[in-house]
This record gives C-alpha cells, sequence and structure tokens, in this order.
C-alpha cells in the first residue's frame, strides 16, 4: 500500500469519502502551506515538464495562484508587471547566444 503525506486540492477528501478511502485530514499552518505549496510546485513543474500537457500547466497555475494570495507574495502580480514594462515579457520568442564572463 502507497503512503503519502502530501497537500492535496480543496475537495480530494470528498472525492476520497465518496470511494471510502481512508486517509487522516490536517489543516496546515500559515507556515506549513507556504511550504507545501513550495513543494507542490516544484513536484507540479516536473509533471508540467514530462508531460506538456495543458492539464499540467493548469496545475502549476493553480498552485501559483495558491501562493500569489499567502502575505509573502501578495504583491508579486505588481512585481510582475513591472518586470514586464522594463524588461519585457516572453511574447516574441528571442533566444540569445552568447558566453558568460
Amino acid at each position: 500500500m502507497e503512503k503519502y503525506n502530501k497537500l492535496v486540492r480543496d475537495k480530494i477528501p470528498s472525492i476520497l469519502d465518496a470511494q471510502g478511502i481512508s486517509y487522516e485530514k490536517k489543516v496546515a499552518t500559515p507556515e506549513e502551506l507556504k511550504a507545501e505549496l513550495i513543494k507542490k510546485l516544484g513536484e507540479e513543474i516536473g509533471e508540467f515538464s514530462e508531460a506538456g500537457s495543458p492539464e499540467e500547466l493548469a496545475d502549476v497555475i493553480e498552485v501559483i495562484e495558491a501562493l500569489k494570495k499567502l502575505p509573502d507574495y501578495i504583491n508579486v502580480e505588481e512585481l510582475r508587471k513591472k518586470k514586464s514594462e522594463e524588461r519585457g515579457a516572453f511574447d516574441q520568442g528571442i533566444i540569445i547566444k552568447g558566453e558568460k564572463e
């Protein structure tokens, strides 16, 4: 039997209940939530890198949206816009080659 201890989407307990699957449930503290979301982001990025599917990208975005709600990252959208204005986005697909010194 596979063991797990991970952050899951909010409706997963209801889905497990409906399937008769037993589990232990805990609500994360704010500090745990931040750490678990960062861990989940790495997991989802890995899955997206491997599969490249829209579903996996949606999972990455969902985790990012949850992170954006945390106090540490509340102004991240402002920072993103500022960087985009100053340095541009990735719309043109520009690739540069050279050597770092």
